[in-house]
């Protein structure tokens, strides 16, 4: 995970939900990565203690600043610190391969299923619902003009990564390369330079819709957009991981309670009462 100091309580929040969806065995062998470029040592004692009561068998954190080509086209409700999710490697991980979560997923379901079908040199990522394709939607704006052949190729949301450790370095590479040359034709951050090296690469192996669901509901209490945007019903609720795109987050006391933030408050409820059993705080 990547977490800076106003994204703490929802980044234990998912890694709760994480958690309550592995066997205590895997929990024991799996390692819990964060980079971070805000947490302070009081916060990161927090997230290493909560990481472990949860079963975690390790766990590490690392400080590091996000790339020096970092474009920020959209600020609304990101900071830079979504391009550190480019900086693990392999030593850090100490594992074979990296599973990358967001902090506004809420995990239902075993996460680790896709890297039964992940090639060797590939990054799993799942289509992005509002962003499908590029030319058909607002990513990568001019792309499809300058090369019409990319037109309806697959757009990924960055939410959700599925990597073995060997395309941990290509990926920062081409990420870099792609802030540098492709500036141009970024909007939504890190996640447009993404799309521009998978585009350039093949490094995209498309994961099931499942793995990466958005939460709509909120967007819908604003609007019919969103029925003519989706490739699914809109009701569908099958998500191994729900989604909160955009700026009203489900943490937030505004934020509408639709059925999905719901649940989400159940486990954010549940995270705290654990923070306060224990005797500390996520703030």
């Amino acid at each position: 995970m990547c977490v800076d100091a106003r994204y703490l309580l929802p980044a234990l929040v998912t890694l709760g939900s994480v958690a309550g969806h592995l066997p205590v065995a895997d929990r024991r062998e799996s390692a819990v990565r964060v980079l971070t470029n805000g947490l302070s040592p009081g916060q990161a004692a927090v997230m290493e203690s909560f990481a472990r009561r949860c079963g975690f068998g390790s766990f590490d954190l690392r400080w590091q600043a996000p790339p020096r080509e970092s474009v920020m086209a959209d600020t609304a409700y990101i900071s830079v610190a979504t391009y550190l999710r480019f900086g693990f490697t392999p030593g850090f991980l100490d594992r074979p391969f990296l599973i990358y979560v967001d902090a506004d997923v809420h995990v239902r379901g075993d996460i680790s299923a896709p890297l039964a079908r992940l090639p060797e040199h590939r990054i799993g990522a799942v289509q992005d619902e509002f962003n499908p394709a590029v030319g058909q939607c607002p990513a990568l704006p001019g792309l499809a003009e300058r090369w019409p052949h990319l037109v309806g190729r697959s757009y990924f949301n960055a939410g959700m990564l599925w990597a073995p450790t060997v395309m941990l370095a290509p990926m920062r590479a081409g990420v870099q390369r792609a802030l540098i040359g492709g500036r141009e034709y970024i909007k939504h951050n890190d996640q447009c330079a993404l799309n521009l090296w998978l585009l350039s690469s093949g490094a995209a192996h498309p994961v099931e819709p499942v793995f990466n669901r958005f939460e709509v509901d909120r967007f819908l209490d604003r609007g019919d957009w969103v029925r003519r945007v989706l490739r699914r019903p809109v009701t569908r609720r099958d998500g191994h991981v729900v989604h909160f795109v955009g700026s009203q987050k489900p943490w937030m006391r505004a934020c509408p309670g639709t059925e999905d933030v719901r649940v989400y408050r159940r486990q954010m409820r549940r995270t705290l009462a654990h923070l306060g059993r224990v005797g500390v705080g996520a703030r």
